[in-house]
């Protein structure tokens, strides 16, 4: 129970009485032992780890869950682009992209595990910015300010961004056919790298955001 089982959207109702858990871009789990969602009306993503409950009902959804622990991770908005302000306002300090079991882009959000330099307290910023160019609608940049606090030791966070998209499947289409290369660049420690997430379109467009609280020392 100490380990995470999955990587998760907390999915509450409008009015929060009721919620559940999207697993994957196809899978959904329904809590038995909780009724709200603990980060109230927020969409956030979350690690959490759960127990499968075999004895009770799953429909609608496809498997009934007890919750054993569940954290929240920092979920934001795409930031807006800015041309040439980009560095200045979001900041270009380096950090790693983990390839790790988080770091993937599904059910509309991109979870990044990445890793820089963190000390004497200070909050870094970490934003995602959708490229400008028309030919290239999936591309997207990460920024990253470390407010100057570039000589701690080196930590990993987790981040979450919620990818707005102008095309959205159309209810004709296929899977395969809404599945795009969306491409991520960011500036490393050893110059600008990119990598590519296979990403589903959502069939609905993407609305709202809110933040989540997993990491402490990030905004």
């Amino acid at each position: 129970m100490y380990y995470p089982s999955a990587l998760v959207t907390v999915k509450p109702s409008i009015d929060n009485s009721s919620f559940y858990l999207q697993l994957d871009d196809n899978t959904t789990l329904a809590p038995t032992n909780m009724k709200v969602s603990p980060f109230g009306k927020k969409e956030v993503r979350a690690l959490v780890n759960y127990t499968l409950d075999d004895q009770a009902e799953t429909s609608p959804h496809s498997r009934a869950v007890r919750i054993n622990w569940i954290d929240s991770i920092l979920t934001k908005p795409l930031a807006a682009n800015l041309g040439n302000m980009n560095e200045k306002t979001y900041g270009d300090d380096p950090v790693e992209i983990i390839n790790d079991w988080v770091t993937i882009a599904e059910d509309g959000y991109l979870t990044l595990r990445f890793r820089t330099r963190w000390g004497y307290g200070v909050k870094h910023t970490i934003n995602l910015v959708p490229s400008a160019e028309k030919e290239q609608p999936y591309k997207v940049r990460l920024y990253h300010n470390a407010k100057s606090d570039l000589a701690g030791r080196i930590g990993d966070a987790l981040v979450a961004f919620r990818i707005k998209s102008t095309a959205t499947q159309t209810e004709n289409s296929s899977d395969t056919e809404n599945i795009v290369d969306l491409i991520l660049e960011w500036k490393s420690y050893s110059g600008i790298k990119t990598a590519t997430f296979k990403y589903r379109v959502p069939k609905e467009p993407i609305t709202g955001i809110t933040e989540g609280s997993f990491v402490k020392m990030l905004d």
